[in-house]
């Protein structure tokens, strides 16, 4: 079953933000990828911050949904950030392209204030989930040198951040596991 247009051009928009980030397209591009005119966008989306928001409500949505079944699916805070780190890596496509968030991040001057306040309650919902991991990490010993999941928690997502970042300009994921390798180690 197709997709109806407002979700072809959100998820165009996605594949596009995440390879050239948000001022790297327009909605000519949207329009060519999808097939309709141009002007047919704006029923949708009436500006570019619209869409954006639209954007990063959905990933939200999406990253939350991965971050409970992984809860769910791995018992111990180890395997839950073994599995964390896997998923950030995978979202590179091999080097190809970031996560929303990180793709979004250079244009921050162009995006409006509310993607801002989206933005960092995506990162705070994220490192909300890492202290608790790292809270739990405490009482299995599934991680080794641990410290406080207070500062834990901010420092595996910059980590995290900044690995894709580096498989991006390299295009290759092996960048992403280079710099993950020492956290990597200390999961059990």
């Amino acid at each position: 079953m197709q997709a109806d247009t407002k979700t072809q051009l959100l998820d165009a928009a996605e594949a596009v933000a995440r390879r050239r980030g948000f001022d790297g397209f327009s909605y000519a591009d949207l329009a060519t990828t999808v097939g309709i005119r141009k002007a047919s966008i704006h029923y949708h989306f009436a500006t570019k911050a619209a869409l954006a928001e639209a954007l990063m409500t959905r990933y939200h949505k999406m990253v939350g949904t991965e971050l409970d079944r992984i809860a769910g699916q791995e018992p111990t805070a180890g395997r839950r950030l073994r599995a964390l780190i896997t998923f950030y890596r995978d979202a590179t496509q091999n080097g190809q392209q970031l996560c929303l968030c990180v793709a979004f991040s250079p244009s921050r001057d162009s995006l409006p204030d509310s993607l801002d306040i989206q933005m960092s309650a995506y990162r705070q919902m994220i490192i909300s989930w890492l202290e608790n991991v790292f809270a739990q990490a405490a009482s299995d010993g599934t991680v080794t040198y641990l410290t406080y999941a207070t500062t834990e928690a901010p420092a595996l997502l910059a980590l995290l951040e900044g690995a894709q970042l580096a498989a991006r300009t390299e295009q290759d994921a092996a960048a992403f596991d280079r710099a993950t390798a020492l956290m990597m180690g200390r999961l059990l």
